[in-house]
């Protein structure tokens, strides 16, 4: 098993390193905000804001218990979003990395 890493090391860090790459860009891509709002996006705001006059218009004392609940949520989604910003800025770190050293490596391996 020792042998065929030493003798493939070169593939296997360059697979890994572009395997990384791949990964960190296609979740960077999917996970950042669109630039437009569709419109059941405008109509669901729309609706949401309606619905928000209309509970302060009548008052209703249900409202501190969901504002305190919408603050966890919307704190669960701002971490939530820097977990994956995180993800991707380390995966993106490490394909670098892999491909970095298969470079470098291959140098070191002409003089043995």
């Amino acid at each position: 098993m020792k042998e065929i890493f030493i003798k493939n090391k070169k593939l296997i860090f360059r697979s890994l390193g572009v395997l990384f790459l791949i990964v960190g860009f296609i979740v960077y891509f999917w996970t950042t905000p669109k630039k437009g709002f569709t419109q059941n996006e405008i109509a669901a705001a729309n609706v949401a804001r309606m619905e928000a006059h209309a509970m302060r218009s009548t008052g209703n004392s249900k409202k501190s218990s969901k504002s305190s609940s919408a603050k966890i949520l919307e704190e669960l989604k701002n971490t939530q979003a820097k977990q994956r910003e995180y993800l991707t800025i380390v995966t993106i770190i490490f394909g670098i990395g892999f491909l970095g050293y298969s470079f470098v490596n291959a140098k070191n391996d002409s003089e043995q």
